[in-house]
């Protein structure tokens, strides 16, 4: 007994203190089980052992029961191992699918997806998710953060975080081959975050780390150990490791992600790709997991991406006639045209992607606070979620944390107001009315009826908007540019990860790549550091209250609603986890031709 009670507070001490405050709070009802294993996982409990810690029903000890130990590295090179994530697919709301028995999996096949390819260079330079979900399949991340917002190890084995987390320990899965035959250390990675941190190379990792992390801060302890030793106390390290630039390249790195000469660690191998056109990705036969039958992932052949244009219409001709099966980020309009369709299978997911309304504080008018107020309450946000998404997701209040977030704190919805409004521009001296123009993706349906909502019911405020619309790629091109704008921002699984990206400056003062807006403010930034140090969820929250509170009353964007989001398969594809931030985990996806309703 002495022994077992000796090993139990071994275990005890190798796991956050963190963690344990967190499971005293799941107890008291305090907090979900899922904000639990959200916060074990990130503190380093591994995903079995904060299933344990949430299922144990004692405040003291253990429970009397051991927790699984965390994992050890081999000492030899493994084999290919399994993956770290459960296999089984989610089962999606629309249409179930059946966890298939191990001898129902079927290799071989070829998955087309819908989708625009796009230019690319550095892969730190992503600024949209489409290249990433070609180059994941090549390259990939540290960890991964799956479909219910939980973090995994991928390359990484574990990590461990000091008590006052300012000291992270990243140890490698040993035995991981790069397609040119070396092994994947901890130099390799180290390479990495310094690329991510060169302000020459220009990513919006920088945000990430900005005030946290320098090159002098990253120490390599052996082949396969890295230890970031940072300025201040962070939370998130383990999902900034999964932010979509953050791709592993060696570094031998050419330059340009898309030459196909770089060497990779993915499932699968670049055969080609064409900007605006198609990309073709071949199985690798060699990769470092192993599927349910024993043998090395993925199942599927290959996968291929099909640029179809803006115009989604295409893109639902195609999976109709089985030219493509599945589209990457379908329109609520596609959304409408094929949720009937039997031949199709929709995965829908609440999240925390969104459509900002962004002003730059820089350009005048916008300099102004009360021109940003007013056009903010120029919005009526049930008739534009009702006009632009046909009421499919959640009403915003003007701040970025979404209702999907653990930390977001509900407040009243800010109420159309456009008597309010005008007095805030006779104040500001535009009695006579402002006119200014809004750039659109014309390729958003959903961005331009909210543009053109906003145009409408402006203009009893006094605003004269003319929609300065273009194509998706110019937009893209231009997004931290125009002076106001409509801009298409992803799902992140905690507040304090999407605000450093976007509403932070550097340690210059100049404002990170993507603060769009250029907005900067001391208190925010202040409370924003307190938030990302702070791991007890209540106290978080009472924090974000503030945060939330500042971006509301002063802050550049409108929020008018989230978005649902759906992912949209022909049925013969088994194994699709549907992810709200719509990345493509495709390695264990499989086809069985018997389903094909085009086979």
């Amino acid at each position: 007994m002495a022994d077992d009670h000796s090993e139990r507070e071994r275990t005890r001490r190798k796991i956050h203190p963190g963690v344990f405050e967190s499971q005293e709070q799941l107890w008291q009802g305090r907090i979900s089980r899922r904000e639990f294993l959200r916060v074990a996982t990130l503190l380093g409990a591994g995903a079995a052992t904060a299933a344990f810690l949430a299922a144990c029903g004692e405040e003291e000890g253990m429970g009397g029961t051991e927790p699984p130990p965390a994992p050890t590295a081999p000492t030899t090179p493994p084999a290919p191992v399994a993956p770290t994530t459960p296999p089984a697919p989610v089962a999606p709301t629309t249409a179930a699918t059946a966890v298939p028995a191990v001898a129902a999996i079927k290799r071989g096949g070829t998955l087309r997806c819908g989708m625009q390819i796009m230019g690319v260079d550095h892969p730190a330079r992503f600024s949209w998710t489409e290249p990433s979900n070609v180059f994941r399949q090549v390259f990939e991340y540290l960890t991964e953060t799956d479909e219910n917002n939980i973090t995994h190890p991928l390359l990484l084995e574990s990590w461990e975080p000091n008590d006052d987390l300012t000291v992270w320990t990243l140890q490698l899965r040993p035995g991981i081959k790069w397609t040119n035959g070396e092994e994947l250390v901890a130099d390799h990675v180290a390479f990495n975050f310094n690329e991510w941190l060169n302000p020459d190379v220009g990513s919006s990792i920088l945000g990430l780390w900005e005030g946290y992390l320098t090159p002098d801060g990253i120490e390599v302890v052996d082949d396969y150990t890295l230890r970031l030793n940072l300025a201040q106390p962070k939370l998130d390290v383990p999902e900034n490791l999964f932010h979509y630039p953050a791709l592993i390249v060696h570094p031998s790195f050419d330059g340009d992600i898309a030459s196909g000469q770089n060497p990779s660690t993915g499932p699968y191998l670049l055969d080609e790709y064409i900007v605006g056109e198609r990309a073709r990705l071949v199985r690798r036969t060699d990769y470092w997991q192993v599927g349910e039958d024993g043998q090395p992932l993925p199942y599927l052949d290959a996968i291929e991406y099909i640029g179809l244009g803006d115009d989604q219409t295409a893109y639902v001709s195609a999976i109709q006639n089985g030219d493509i099966h599945a589209i990457y980020e379908p329109t609520i309009d596609t959304f409408q045209a094929l949720k009937g369709n039997p031949d199709v299978v929709i995965y829908p997911r609440d999240t925390a992607q969104v459509r900002v309304l962004r002003m730059r504080v820089d350009q005048e008018p916008w300099t102004d606070n009360r021109v940003r107020l007013a056009l903010k309450k120029c919005q009526d946000r049930q008739k534009i979620l009702d006009l632009a998404f046909l009421g499919e997701g959640q009403l915003g209040h003007d701040f970025h944390v979404a209702p999907v977030m653990p930390e977001f704190v509900p407040m009243d919805v800010p109420m159309y107001d456009p008597e309010g409004a005008r007095q805030l521009l006779t104040e500001a001296g535009y009695g006579d009315g402002l006119n200014a123009a809004i750039s659109v993706g014309t390729g958003w349906s959903d961005i331009v009826a909210y543009a053109e909502t906003l145009q409408a019911d402006a203009q009893p405020a006094g605003f004269n908007l003319t929609l300065d619309t273009m194509p998706n790629q110019n937009y893209w091109d231009l997004w931290t540019e125009v002076s106001l704008g409509i801009t298409a921002w992803t799902h992140r699984p905690l507040a304090v990860m999407v605000l450093p990206l976007a509403y932070t400056a550097d340690s210059e003062g100049n404002p990170v790549p993507w603060n769009e807006t250029r907005w900067v403010d001391e208190e925010f930034d202040r409370l924003l550091k307190q938030a990302v140090a702070t791991i007890d969820i209540e106290a978080r929250k009472a924090i974000m209250a503030d945060i939330e509170r500042i971006q509301l009353e002063r802050g550049p964007i409108g929020i008018a609603f989230w978005k649902r989001v759906w992912e949209t398969f022909n049925p013969a594809f088994q194994g699709v986890k549907a992810h709200p931030t719509l990345y493509h985990l495709w390695r264990e996806v499989w086809y069985d031709p018997a389903r094909d309703p085009h086979a």
